[in-house]
């Protein structure tokens, strides 16, 4: 993990912590950048976050081997480094579902060795609509 801001030019991130949206300007500077725009220090950590090693959590599908449901919803029970979603995309096209799932049982352990979970979203596997 590299916790390092290099910056060439200036970035605006918009801050999704909280309902305010802060539009926090960052700029370069000697030891890595300064912000600007911010109106809680959960601001200048998220820009950081951002800067550094951006984080997300994954929503998509998975098929499964159930006529009245051919897919199903899932999530990961946590955040991956955005640079890994793609892998963990493709991981899970892979997975093929044949056990009738409900909401929160995982569907995957520690994808991809990031150790997140992929768990199911729906209870659609028990309860066909």
């Amino acid at each position: 993990m590299n916790d390092t801001i290099h910056m060439e030019q200036a970035v605006e991130i918009v801050c999704i912590v909280c309902p305010n949206g802060c539009r926090i300007l960052c700029k370069p500077s000697g030891d890595g950048a300064s912000f600007s725009g911010y109106r809680c220090k959960r601001g200048i950590e998220y820009a950081t976050a951002e800067l550094t090693r951006p984080m997300r959590s994954l929503t998509t599908s998975v098929k499964t081997v159930f006529p009245d449901s051919p897919v199903v919803s899932v999530r990961t029970d946590g955040e991956i480094e955005k640079s890994r979603i793609r892998e963990v995309a493709f991981a899970l096209g892979r997975i093929m579902i044949d056990r009738r799932l409900k909401t929160g049982d995982v569907v995957a352990e520690n994808i991809c060795n990031t150790g997140v979970n992929v768990i199911c979203t729906s209870d659609r596997l028990v309860h066909p609509y």
